[in-house]
């Protein structure tokens, strides 16, 4: 059965769903968001994806020996030298084995300065400031405070770059995120595990790190700070992997994985991903698992591009697809076909939109075919960052109107 997808219908339902002040909403943000930022001709993107975010650096540490004995091992153990996750990840693993010796050729003095070159390199990409202006993060920062809220609004990020808090506090929103002080902060997971934040607060939980941490050892322990400057030459603590540390629970990877859990399986959530090819199979287990617990919970998946890869029988995203297919409360939209439901169909018209629906219809391009009973396609763009955040400034002021609509 083929099925087909209204997507007023469900554009409707999304709007809904963003009104309501008393329920958990939160919001993933991944890679794919800063390339939604526009920039001046020849300055985009703002910060590449992981494809060439690695490329950047394999061509800047091309004459570092070390390096290319690295990636030659990463090759090796059929990790992807094109990855800069996969990099980092196997780099630390051979640095939690490399004591008293050498692994792979390489030494722990030379893996660890591997670290803080590789660290650094990145840093030195992606220490970049919102240009001025309007930009998806503002918009997406504005709704935010738009509105007194029962349940604070909670913001994920696999991204280690600090567009999300130049943003939030661009538009003077009062934010924590998992760290208290000011010399030197500290993450206080009493905080974060017992919620003892005020309502107001937003949320941000950088479940990949950000390149303003840092671990430092303190009466022989392992302790993690956050500065409000980014350190030169200094080892950012950014994990793109699964390695899960020394002092695991004290440490802020697992406890945000923990806190990304915890928020689904509260009765209502819903959550917005964007930007999320679902090419980390830690955080999708942690997003199923809590899908599988709690029914009433919703996340859905916003893919930029279109099912298929333009011109070839590929499939974009096939892991968002296949989990989607699988997971009742996992919807996934692309620009042009939905699972919804475990449903997959082709956006669709079925009619034409009438005037109360004109705010939304805005967010769909259309197509009519030329037979007999001509068919009304649509796309639904929703997937690029920038326009999933024009539509919340649309909304801006819905949920007053929805609560006083009995």
């Amino acid at each position: 059965m083929v099925h087909a997808h209204d997507p007023i219908r469900h554009l409707r339902y999304l709007r809904q769903s963003l009104a309501q002040d008393n329920e958990s909403i939160g919001f993933f943000l991944s890679a794919g968001c800063p390339l939604s930022v526009p920039m001046p001709e020849g300055k985009w993107p703002l910060i590449p994806d992981v494809i060439n975010l690695t490329r950047y650096l394999n061509e800047k540490l091309r004459g570092n020996d070390n390096y290319n004995s690295l990636l030659a091992e990463v090759v090796k153990a059929e990790r992807n030298p094109e990855n800069i996750e996969d990099i980092l990840s196997f780099l630390r693993s051979l640095v939690l084995v490399s004591k008293g010796g050498e692994v792979r050729g390489l030494s722990e003095e030379k893996l660890r300065e591997l670290e803080t070159v590789i660290c650094s390199a990145i840093v030195e990409k992606i220490d970049v400031c919102l240009p001025s202006g309007e930009t998806p993060y503002h918009r997406l920062c504005n709704w935010i405070r738009s509105i007194d809220r029962k349940q604070a609004v909670e913001v994920f990020t696999t991204n280690y770059d600090l567009l999300v808090e130049q943003s939030l506090e661009d538009n003077e929103v009062p934010y924590f995120d998992g760290f208290v002080g000011a010399r030197r902060s500290f993450f206080d997971l009493r905080a974060l595990e017992d919620n003892l934040i005020p309502v107001h607060w937003t949320r941000l939980w950088k479940i990949h790190g950000s390149i303003n941490w840092y671990q430092e050892v303190v009466d022989k322990q392992r302790i993690v700070y956050r500065y409000s400057e980014v350190k030169p030459n200094a080892s950012q603590l950014i994990y793109p992997s699964h390695l899960k540390y020394e002092e695991s629970r004290k440490m802020p990877y697992l406890a945000l994985i923990d806190q990304l859990n915890r928020f689904i399986r509260r009765k209502s959530s819903f959550l917005v991903l964007c930007g999320y090819s679902f090419n980390d199979g830690h955080i999708n287990d942690a997003i199923i698992s809590a899908l599988k617990a709690n029914p009433t919970a919703m996340v859905l998946g916003l893919q930029f591009g279109t099912y298929e890869k333009l011109g070839a029988n590929v499939e974009s995203y096939p892991e968002a697809y296949r989990l989607a297919k699988k997971q009742h409360n996992l919807n996934v939209w692309t620009f042009d076909r939905a699972i919804i439901g475990t449903n997959l169909g082709a956006w669709a018209m079925p009619r034409a939109a009438d005037d109360a629906d004109a705010e939304l219809s805005q967010f769909v391009s259309v197509e009519k075919s030329d037979s007999e009973q001509p068919v009304i396609s649509a796309q639904v763009k929703l997937g690029d960052f920038s326009a999933f955040t024009d539509f919340l400034k649309k909304i801006i002021g819905t949920s007053s109107q929805v609560k006083n609509v009995k």
